[in-house]
Order: C-alpha cells, then structure tokens, then sequence
C-alpha cells in the first residue's frame, strides 16, 4: 500500500486511496467534506499545516463550484502539483458519480429512487457531531484576534438571516482588511494578480452566459456539456442554489426535465456521499444514458479544476501581503461562520428524537475525547440506520 511520506510529498497512490475513500463515506454536504479532510490531512497525516488547510478553505469559498471538492483539488495541488490535482479531484468525484448512476439506472427502469431514509435518520446526528469538532478545531487557529471574533459573530447573524454568502464573505474579507488598508494604501504584485486573475474569470463567466443565452430546445450532448459548464462556472452557494440553477435550465428554459424529475434528482445529491453537484451526473443519465452522465459530469467539475489551479498559486503570495493576508483571514472566519450556520440548520432537521440525540451525543463523545476516525461513526450509523429502518 502507498504511503506519504509528509507535507508536499505524499505519493499519488496514497492521495488517491484517501480521497477515494472520503468520495465513499463522505455523507451530508460540504461542511461534513471539509471537516472529514480536516480530521484526515491536518490532523491524521499532517500533510497540510492548520493554517494552509484555512487558507485554502477560504479561497475556495471565493471561487464558483463545489468548494468541498475544490478543497479536495487545492489538497492534492499542495502534494503532487498538477497529477495531484487531478488525482485527487477524480478519486473524490468518482465514488459518487458511480453511486449515482446506479441508482439512476433503477430510477429509469423503475421510475422512483431506491429507499435511504432510515441510513439518513442515522447519519445526520453523526454528521452534526463531525462538522461540530471541526468547527471547534479550526475555529481555535483562525480566530486569532478580537476582530475576527466579532467578525464571525456578523458574519453568522447575516447568514441566518439570509444574506447572499458572498456578500457576506466579501464583507469579512474587507473588515479584517481595513486596519492594514488604512496603515499602508499601496498597490502590489498580489493585488495586481488577483485583479487580473478576476477580469479572466469575468470574461470567462460572461462568454458562457452569452452562450447558455442561445440554447436550443432539442436535447444534444453539446448543449448538455455547455450548460452544466456554465452553471459550474458561475454558481456561488448551496444545493439549494444548483437547485435553482438546474431549474431555470433543465425545466423552464430547455424543458427538458418534470419538476418531479428535478427534485427526485436533488434528492439523490443529498443522500449519496460524496459531492452534492453529482447531482448534474444523475440528470445527464436521465437525458441521454451513460455517455450523458459523463458529459454532464465532467462539465459542472471541470470548471473548480480550472479555478483551482489558476488560482492556487496566488495563495502564498496574498500571504506575503498584509493586507490581502488580512483580507484572507476575514473570509477564513466567514467561511467558518458559514458552517456553524449550516450545523445549526442541520441540528434542527437531525436532532428529531431521542434516539437521534443519544447518536449525536455519543459521537461527540467519541470525537473529542477519543479522537475515533469519524469514518468509523458513519459506518456504525449507517447501520443503525438500516436496522431501524428495517
């Protein structure tokens, strides 16, 4: 078996087996991703110290596309370069997708999805618990002053209520920023690249929107490839916003989806592990079988790979300046702020009994004080899930 070796030199083989086995057991969103890579390559491994791991989780916040995914790119990157990059993007998509198109194939032939709610019953309460000990983790080396305490507390209340992620990320960012703003206005090399970095993404956005404008309502695997190629190239968010993207597309401007074949579609993204934007690779099969699922795939993923490696470079360099490197901090707490919104949404939809709140409080148990690998949890969860739903 492949082994690593330490920070920026794990082999290939040993990248590939991790997120291999994350894309397998990774249940409940981005926020369990992150916290499950967290646990795996700060902790277990060591490959990424706990501020490189926040560094990229907050550029991958910044950019469109699945940032769970995305950190799984930016992880590989750090390792082996290009080959990890896409070593570890593939290895995390494809478990899923391969999930995915199994159960599509019994939705096309029997024309509903397969039952998953009492593994789902199971997994939520230890999902919570997973996402609570990396809150807590993370939390101790980005808050690092006064500032950014407050900056979490804000950025937290306006994600509650509501306000648009980005705008509320962008905040962050420029609060944290403004003490090194107002101490040394100047222009440097980093803020030149990441200027002339957004001018690309800005054109590259619009051209795929001028393009998606022109669709045509017969089904063709082109049209396919370039609308999940647009949507993985704009959309900032949750599921619920590649819910409303896929709706615009796929039911009221192509027409070629029902409403109830867009939801059953939603719902096979959230109870497979893995990416939720596997999503598009069960819409694909739907429209045009195997060869449609894989142009569907690659098209919403390719974009985070692009994104992520145009951009991975800059991250040293915003580092070396004060003021991007305090900008970066402010989003890092924002995006943490994200997730401790997410966990508490989740509390309230998984905490539903008492069976549900012993799960839970066994598994932050066995977290904090234990330290039990969090695959283990899900495992013995997707059990009790099954027994109890039998």
């Amino acid at each position: 078996m492949a082994t690593e070796s330490g920070p920026g030199r794990a082999t290939l083989g040993a990248i590939a087996l991790s997120f291999l086995k994350l894309g397998t057991l990774a249940f409940g969103g981005p926020a369990v991703h992150i916290a499950m890579m967290e646990e795996e390559f700060v902790r277990r491994r060591r490959w990424l110290t706990p501020q490189e791991f926040l560094d990229r989780l907050g550029a991958a916040n910044l950019i469109p596309g699945p940032s769970s995914t995305e950190m799984a790119i930016y992880i590989g990157q750090n390792q082996r370069g290009w080959l990890g990059l896409i070593v570890a993007g593939c290895c995390f998509i494809l478990p899923a997708a391969v999930l995915v198109c199994g159960i599509a194939m019994a939705y096309v032939r029997y024309g509903a999805l397969p039952q998953a709610a009492g593994v789902l019953y199971a997994l939520k309460p230890v999902v919570m618990a997973v996402v609570l000990q990396a809150l807590w983790k993370l939390g101790r080396s980005a808050v690092k002053t006064r500032l950014l305490a407050a900056i979490g507390v804000i950025a937290a209340v306006a994600f509650a209520l509501g306000v648009y992620d980005l705008l509320v990320l962008a905040g962050a960012g420029l609060c944290a920023a403004t003490p090194a703003i107002s101490e040394r206005l100047r222009k440097t090399q980093v803020s030149s690249a990441i200027t002339l970095f957004a001018l690309k993404l800005k054109t590259v956005v619009l051209s795929f929107a001028a393009i998606s404008g022109l669709a045509a309502v017969p089904f063709s695997l082109g049209r396919l490839f370039l609308t999940f190629l647009k949507i993985g190239s704009v959309l900032f968010g949750s599921g619920y916003v590649l819910l409303a993207f896929l709706r615009s597309d796929f039911v009221l401007r192509l027409h070629w989806l029902t409403e109830k074949q867009l939801l059953d579609a939603v719902a096979v993204g959230q109870i497979t592990p893995g990416p939720v934007f596997t999503t598009a690779t069960f819409i694909g099969y739907l429209l045009g079988g195997m060869r449609g699922a894989i142009v569907a795939t690659v098209g919403i993923f390719l974009p985070g790979f692009l994104l992520v490696a145009a951009s991975g470079a800059l991250i040293p360099r915003i580092r070396q300046s004060a003021i991007a490197g305090a900008a970066l901090d402010g989003i890092i707490v924002g995006s943490l702020a994200l997730m401790a919104v997410v966990t508490w949404q989740l509390g309230r939809a998984a905490l539903v009994d008492p069976l549900t709140i012993v799960i839970a409080c066994v598994s932050a148990v066995l977290l904090f004080a234990f330290r039990l690998n969090a695959v283990w949890l899900i495992l013995a969860a997707a059990l009790v899930g099954i027994i109890h739903g039998g």
